[in-house]
């Protein structure tokens, strides 16, 4: 199977929901941070391509029809160089201090909880990537905005699609043709 859709969108942004909205539509499993928790041999693959090392993306890849949420959103422009026929979906929130509110009282505050090994090498690379700084709402905020108006500037207009919850399928449904 070839991957379909790269989600560019950023944890805290309905990934969770467009995970079960893609494998309905799309009838494939999609990759999001669960995929992690259920596969812990994957954070190492992650955490190498964090550091420049990826892996055969397609053959990785293989069981996926999309991806969202962390790690791929960190690294969607690779994502989406591997996979070019794929739609790039950026999801985000109605602003940033609603993603900031989010983000920090959950997936910020469990980051130190993260075990030594593969699993913090990912955590590690992915916030490297994104803002070492990520506990600082000012930093953090910044960084959201600067991740989102970097897909905006690269993606190709042809094959971005922003989505924010509450959107519906009917964005979803027309990118897909389904």
């Amino acid at each position: 199977m070839s991957l379909r859709v790269v989600g560019a969108g950023l944890g805290r942004t309905g990934t969770l929901s467009l995970k079960v909205a893609l494998e309905r539509l799309l009838g494939a499993p999609c990759h999001h941070m669960m995929e992690v928790f259920s596969h812990p041999e994957q954070a190492a693959v992650w955490s190498a391509a964090f550091k420049g090392h990826p892996p055969d993306w397609k053959k990785f890849l293989a069981p996926y029809a999309a991806t969202v949420d962390w790690p791929s959103a960190g690294l969607w422009h690779e994502l989406a160089e591997a996979f070019p026929d794929a739609i790039i979906l950026l999801s985000t929130r109605d602003s940033p201090e609603t993603w900031w509110n989010s983000a920090s009282a959950t997936i910020f505050s469990r980051i130190d909880a993260a075990p030594p090994g593969p699993w913090r090498d990912m955590v590690d690379g992915m916030f490297e990537r994104f803002t070492p700084n990520f506990k600082d709402r000012g930093a953090a905020i910044a960084a959201y905005e600067r991740h989102n108006a970097d897909v905006r500037a690269r993606a190709p207009k042809s094959r971005l699609l922003e989505y924010r919850p509450g959107d519906g399928w009917e964005p979803l449904c027309k990118a897909l043709g389904v």
